[in-house]
């Protein structure tokens, strides 16, 4: 019968801390700086979906809209490439459906037909920026009366600290990299942050399990070999979500690019800080045996005295 090897994880948590605050670093000064280049469902706007009879080239119909005076326009596709969808940001315009038509059909043939018209206000936005950042911080104190309740504060505070540094490096990512934060990347950030407490939980309750039966052993020797034990389970867990994102980036349409790229990017954040960042805060808080052991009853010490 042979041994699993364990796997000094723990033995690099110093370089982890550091490389972790290189990235909150980057984000912070990236966010302070940059900022985040918010859609439609945040800034206001219009948008226009217009049927074309037959495939439409894009770059085609962007520089139509620009020469007409229409800045920044969004064109993409939208379920089939002959269906356009068109968004403008600014103060939304009952008129501008027509003014979009005039521009890419200028000789008024009637072959274009406008099929949808969205307008977006900035009190609108303005509400969808205010709730979702109150969702996430809802989500996040949820979060740690959860684990809280159910290992002890210590797993409560470190399960947090890692959901926070995966929110923070994935929004740094977009606001670098000046990629459009919609409504779908509000909804991505969501869904990382329960992809990751699901993982940091799975390694919280092996911690917990193996701090019970390995009294003997080293705290650093009981992570090292709780997160050996689930490090399986977590790499096919996140490749195989990977694929499927990769296959919605690839296949999915441009509507959903960037809600794939935020999971892609949140879901290996998070699967590094339910490695490093959860187990190695437990260990700068100075988790003990005695946090997770049950208290002695009294009169234990008699039981099987005759």
């Amino acid at each position: 019968m042979t041994t699993q090897r364990i796997l000094n994880f723990m033995g690099g948590r110093k370089l982890a801390v550091a490389f972790s605050l290189t990235l909150i670093l980057c984000s912070f000064l990236s966010l302070a700086t940059k900022g985040l280049v918010f859609g439609l469902d945040f800034t206001g706007g219009t948008q226009i979906e217009v049927g074309y009879p037959s495939p439409a080239d894009l770059s085609v119909v962007r520089n139509q809209l620009s020469s007409s005076g229409f800045e920044n326009p969004v064109v993409v596709y939208f379920g089939s490439e002959s269906d356009v969808l068109v968004r403008m940001q600014g103060k939304p315009d009952e008129g501008v459906a027509e003014a979009v038509l005039k521009s890419l059909d200028p000789e008024d043939q009637g072959i274009l037909e406008v099929r949808r018209v969205d307008y977006v206000g900035p009190q609108v936005g303005d509400e969808l920026r205010e709730d979702g950042g109150l969702g996430m911080l809802a989500a996040l104190a949820v979060v740690m009366l959860y684990v809280a309740i159910r290992f002890q504060y210590k797993f409560a505070i470190g399960a947090v600290v890692a959901l926070i540094h995966d929110v923070i490096i994935t929004l740094g990512f977009f606001s670098v990299t000046g990629l459009e934060v919609d409504l779908t990347v509000l909804a991505a950030v969501l869904a990382v942050i329960g992809y990751s407490l699901n993982d940091t939980i799975v390694v919280a309750d092996r911690i917990r399990e193996n701090i019970r039966l390995l009294r003997a052993t080293e705290l650093v020797d009981v992570i090292n070999e709780s997160l050996t034990q689930t490090l399986g389970r977590t790499v096919i867990t996140s490749l195989t979500t990977i694929l499927v994102l990769i296959a919605l980036f690839v296949f999915g349409g441009e509507l959903i690019h960037n809600f794939s790229i935020a999971l892609i990017v949140g879901i290996v954040i998070g699967t590094y800080s339910s490695v490093y960042v959860a187990a190695n805060t437990l260990l700068l808080m100075g988790l003990k045996r005695e946090d997770l052991l049950p208290p002695e009853k009294e009169g234990d010490e008699f039981d099987g005295l005759p």
